[in-house]
């Protein structure tokens, strides 16, 4: 089933945990096709407050994250005009769908969940050997019901998150069965056109945790001081020695982001044959990046200004949300049969 909205679009709902600013992996794995989303289909794009009960002891960088989030979704190029910027806790009845949903799911199902298991791995091997809270390992049982509250066909997100659509599309199929008749559609998945972005360490995807990103609104300074420190081939000891391109993470950036593609084919082929250095294939690179960040910037600089946009943006957007999320909760009691007071 695929549910239509009253504009006649099928609908997305897709979203981040807002646990500061947005990095260029956001952008390449998700932003950049939420932009071209945003006019053809219903989108609902969602702030989850609800899911960074690991950042529970400082609160004041969640509520500033909030902003940061909804300013680099304007920066980007994403109108609350054609989707809709939703604040999980605005509309609590993701909490109650949450609740419902988590009756007829096992446990099991999401120990086994890989994010859910890496990030807990990264919060017991932190410096300050924290506890995960028990909200924590609920988390992913949210997610879910953030995709199925709208009724969403399409989830456009990252190669890593393919495992929490793949449990949606399982739990819509469980709770349809019990419903007998088809109360969500099971949404399908859409990554974006590049699944996972390197760090600019090299090691591991970009990640704020991890210090090897690269932000939205980082300044062309912190940008060439980033691209600097870049890891490149470690077996390349001179500039005159032939270098794999296949990998390093200067070159994945390039493809990425350098528009110039007869630079980029010039570059590899001179670095495979040791005829050009680090610093020259990293200035180019700190100079396309830079290129590529400036409109975002621009437009940064006008929300910044007048944070009433912004605070518009999300309040507007979260009380549409909350309407739709009313309509499927109505839905639900019904399929239920707890509709104590109808």
């Amino acid at each position: 089933m695929t549910e239509i909205s009253e504009s006649g679009s099928q609908r997305i709902l897709t979203g981040v945990r807002p646990t500061g600013p947005l990095h260029l992996g956001h952008y390449v794995g998700a932003l950049e096709n939420w932009v071209k989303l945003q006019s053809d289909y219903e989108c609902f794009f969602l702030i989850a407050d609800y899911q960074v009960s690991d950042h529970a002891e400082d609160l004041p960088r969640v509520r500033q994250s909030v902003l940061d989030v909804a300013l680099d979704w304007l920066a980007v190029g994403l109108e609350p005009e054609k989707c809709h910027f939703v604040v999980e806790s605005s509309v609590p009845e993701h909490a109650e769908l949450t609740t419902w949903l988590s009756w007829w799911t096992p446990l099991g199902m999401l120990q086994r969940n890989p994010t859910l298991k890496a990030e807990l791995s990264e919060i017991e091997s932190s410096s300050s050997k924290r506890s995960a809270p028990l909200a924590f390992f609920n988390y992913p049982m949210m997610q879910v019901a953030n995709i199925l509250m709208p009724k969403a066909h399409l989830v456009p997100t990252g190669e890593d998150q393919q495992p929490h659509i793949e449990m949606s599309r399982e739990i819509a199929r469980k709770f349809n069965t019990i419903a007998g008749r088809d109360i969500f559609p099971e949404p399908q998945g859409l990554i974006g056109r590049v699944g996972r972005l390197v760090g600019t360490d090299g090691q591991a995807k970009m990640s704020k945790s991890l210090n090897n990103a690269i932000f939205i609104g980082d300044s062309p300074e912190d940008v060439n001081k980033k691209v600097r420190r870049m890891f490149t081939d470690p077996n390349r000891i001179h500039a005159t020695d032939p270098g794999t391109v296949e990998g390093n993470p200067v070159f994945i950036y390039h493809d990425a982001f350098n528009p110039n593609q007869d630079q980029v084919d010039d570059l590899k082929q001179r670095y495979r044959t040791g005829k050009v250095g680090d610093v020259e294939v990293k200035d180019l690179l700190s100079e396309a990046i830079n290129s590529f960040l400036q409109p975002f910037h621009e437009r940064r600089r006008k929300f910044t200004a007048n944070t009433d946009l912004v605070s518009d943006a999300l309040q507007s957007g979260s009380r549409y949300a909350r309407s739709v999320a009313q309509e499927t909760m109505s839905d639900v009691r019904d399929a239920l049969q707890i509709n104590y007071f109808k």
